[in-house]
């Protein structure tokens, strides 16, 4: 016999006989089949996806380190150009004299421009004047001063600026790094043949590296690489990106750890979702097995049972059971339906055999039975068979110099720094729209609210409880912010400040005041507004003061603001109205007034109520 009948043969003895354990063979079966799948589609889908973001974040610290380095060495090269584009540099370097050198290489100078090193430097390459100053002390550093000096004389001034009148890169001074600017010295209106160039130096530490950068950073100078290099480890990645010196050579490199959070997220969230993979796997397996137990097993046990009691006692009795329509109550009606029959037959065996004798009878019985067993079988058969279960136009222009190969390594980094800058502003706006519509669903919660309660209260005196005033101002100030089309300063104090009011009545009385007051701003033709509130309590009483600086109105028409359907402006946008706020507060037991020393001045809308405490003193006496 070939081996593999044989080893078929194995595993047929050992496929369960019982139909239960069958059905629970299949369903782990499937259910380790589905986990396997669903594990290898979640790592096919997570995995990547996480990888990708975590590409895009280093390349995004990268980028934010090249555009770090490049505004550095930009600053020093923005200073040195003032120095370079000045009437007096030019004469300096026509005739030499003391008294620019005490002023323009004084301490104080240097410290203020934020240099360590400056030198005046003739076309020829001599050096008519140069200092190196350390910032913090004061004094005058002479080793460094020689570095600087060897620097400039290893550098072509005239081929680093590449036809401009200005440029910046860094330089090694010994085992450190510095940002050199070269300028022209021309006139102050920028003629005149250049008389030679001024240089200035700034070191480049890895404390001031890290604040730059806002991670923990290191220059790494004896080994500059050519090239952004990424070295990945388990939970952590080193970046180095090359710092740039003269004709874009390398001459140290910015290196830093960053973690790998991502990575650590995809594969915590891999496990999860395996995880709550298998256990939801598990648990429709255990239910569907509960079930097939409980809807299909458990009645064929019974079937099963109630055919050995009639084999066993020969009594023909129907099987008890409550009705159902599907295959299993099909089967019981069918058994049912036999035995009826059986018993039918059986009736007929006992008259037929005093007719026809005791063989006769014996045959005609044996026949009766077997052609009546016939179904039977069939019937049973079937039964038992298995149940089936920025502004996009400079971002474009940007983006096309960038494709250009002739633009300067310089104008490049520059591109580079502003579409980085460009992409973080999208992602603020985005992170502002996101804010935006978090305010307008407080928004609408607050007007739902208010809904709510007008409804509840059509016919009732508003209740009345400590509300905290403050609160509501923010709340009310937070949607108003965005009400218009103004932009809106507020002011509010931070301390809770108690009164006795009805919060909901309070709050529609304070967001129509600042409605207004935007309107007022708006009216005004300015683009923007400021409107600050004040809170102060004093004898029982929390008075609230909201100023703006809008157009205000003549003092003489105050007492008719609030009469019904008055308004200072033809377009009148919105509101709950002035009487309206007005009754609100005066049955709140408060008052509303509002004072404006004319048009062009503002306004001010003064909210009078009970405070808290003194409510609670009022009522317990």
């Amino acid at each position: 016999m070939p081996r593999w009948r044989t080893t078929f043969a194995r595993l047929r003895r050992r496929i369960p006989v019982s139909l239960g354990a069958k059905l629970v063979a299949i369903l782990t079966g499937v259910a380790l089949l589905g986990a396997g799948a669903v594990t290898l589609l979640l790592a096919l889908v997570i995995t990547p996806g996480f990888d990708q973001l975590e590409q895009a974040a280093v390349e995004g610290h990268v980028e934010r380190t090249r555009a770090a380095l490049t505004e550095y060495a930009s600053k020093v090269e923005a200073s040195v150009r003032d120095y370079g584009d000045w009437s007096e540099s030019y004469d300096y370097m026509g005739a030499p004299n003391k008294a620019f050198e005490e002023d323009s290489f004084a301490t104080s100078a240097m410290i203020n421009l934020g240099v360590n090193g400056m030198a005046y430097v003739t076309p020829q390459g001599k050096v008519v004047i140069a200092r190196w100053l350390d910032i913090d002390s004061g004094r005058d550093v002479p080793a460094m001063r020689s570095r600087m000096l060897e620097a400039i004389g290893r550098i072509d001034l005239a081929t680093a600026l590449a036809g401009d009148n200005s440029a910046s890169f860094y330089v090694r001074l010994g085992d450190q790094i510095a940002a050199i600017g070269i300028a022209q010295v021309r006139r102050t209106d920028g003629t005149g043949e250049p008389r030679g160039h001024v240089v200035m130096a700034r070191l480049l530490s890895s404390k001031q590296l890290s604040t730059l950068l806002q991670v923990k950073a290191a220059l790494d100078v004896p080994h500059p690489v050519p090239d952004a290099t990424v070295t990945r480890h388990e939970y952590s990645q080193m970046v180095a990106v090359p710092i740039l010196g003269p004709g874009g050579v390398p001459v140290a490199s910015a290196t830093y750890s960053v973690s790998r959070d991502l990575s650590a997220l995809g594969r915590n969230m891999l496990l999860f979702a395996v995880g709550g993979t298998v256990l939801l796997l598990l648990v429709v397996m255990a239910v569907l097995s509960l079930m097939i137990a409980r809807l299909v097993l458990r009645p064929l046990h019974r079937v099963e049972r109630h055919m050995g009691l009639v084999r066993s006692s020969g009594d023909l009795l129907p099987l008890t059971e409550k009705s159902r329509r599907d295959e299993i109550g099909s089967l019981v009606n069918s058994f049912n339906g036999m035995l009826s029959q059986l018993k039918d037959l059986r009736e007929q065996v006992e008259a037929q055999s005093f007719k026809l004798g005791q063989s006769e009878s014996a045959v005609a019985v044996m026949h009766n039975v077997r052609n009546a067993l016939n179904p039977v079988s069939t019937v049973l058969s079937q039964g038992l068979a298995p149940v089936p279960v920025a502004d996009r136009a400079l971002v474009d222009r940007a983006l096309a110099e960038l494709a250009d190969p002739e633009i300067p390594a310089v104008r490049r980094q520059k591109l580079a720094a502003f579409l980085a800058a460009a992409f973080a502003s999208e992602a603020g706006a985005r992170e502002e729209r996101d804010g935006q519509m978090a305010i307008g669903r407080d928004a609408l919660q607050n007007v739902l609210e208010i809904i709510g309660r007008q409804q509840e209260q059509a016919h009732e005196r508003p209740p009345l409880d400590p509300c905290d005033v403050t609160d509501i101002v923010a709340r009310n100030a937070t949607i108003a912010r965005y009400s218009g089309g103004s932009s809106i300063a507020f002011h509010f104090p931070s301390r809770a400040h108690w009164a006795i009011a009805n919060r909901v009545l309070l709050s529609q009385v304070i967001g129509n005041l600042f409605a207004n007051a935007a309107e007022a701003i708006a009216a005004t033709g300015h683009e923007s507004g400021s409107i600050s509130v004040t809170i102060r309590e004093h004898d029982g009483k929390v008075e609230i003061a909201i100023r703006d600086d809008g157009e205000g109105f003549d003092p003489e028409i105050a007492a008719k603001l609030f009469q019904r359907g008055f308004s200072t402006r033809e377009s009148k946008m919105g509101g709950l109205g002035l009487h309206w706020c007005a009754n609100s507060m005066i049955a709140m037991g408060g008052s509303l007034a509002l004072r404006s020393d004319g048009r062009g001045t503002g306004a001010r809308a003064v909210l009078t109520l009970q405070a808290a405490d003194a409510a609670k003193a009022g009522i317990a006496a």
